[in-house]
């Protein structure tokens, strides 16, 4: 009977072995597995640059809305104003910079359109470059 024990261990001890060996050896599902998650990760990280490059580009053209939009709003708050509207004001807005150009009858006209400009919403800066009748 000792002999029958030792015969069934050490087959049972065998058959261990050999199922621990076996799990050590990569399947070919393992394996596909593994490329699976390597591309899977891959992929994100594309998704992920796509996604960010697609927000820089989401911003400059809202930037592009933006100052359109500014120099519109200008350019009526100019166009309302008595004194103004006559005058030869170019508007120009650049991520929230307006400038003025163009020319105009009076110092106190230059000012004006300038505290105008400087009230609509969204404008950052107001570069003055208009130019009083007879200084050009």
């Amino acid at each position: 009977m000792n002999i029958s024990k030792s015969i069934l261990l050490t087959g049972v001890a065998v058959i261990l072995a050999t199922g621990l060996a076996a799990c050590d050896k990569e399947k070919p599902a393992e394996t596909a597995g593994r490329s699976i998650d390597q591309a899977t990760g891959k992929a994100g990280d594309k998704m992920a640059a796509a996604s960010e490059n697609l927000g820089e580009q989401s911003d400059r053209a809202g930037v592009a809305v933006g100052d359109t939009a500014i120099t519109t709003k200008v350019k009526a708050a100019i166009l309302a104003e008595p004194g103004l509207k006559v005058l030869q004001i170019n508007v120009d807005t650049a991520k929230g910079v307006t400038t003025l150009s163009g020319t105009v009858d009076s110092q106190q006209s230059s000012d004006r359109a300038r505290e105008i400009a400087t009230a609509v919403a969204g404008v950052k800066e107001v570069k003055n470059q208009l130019l009083v009748n007879g200084t050009n």
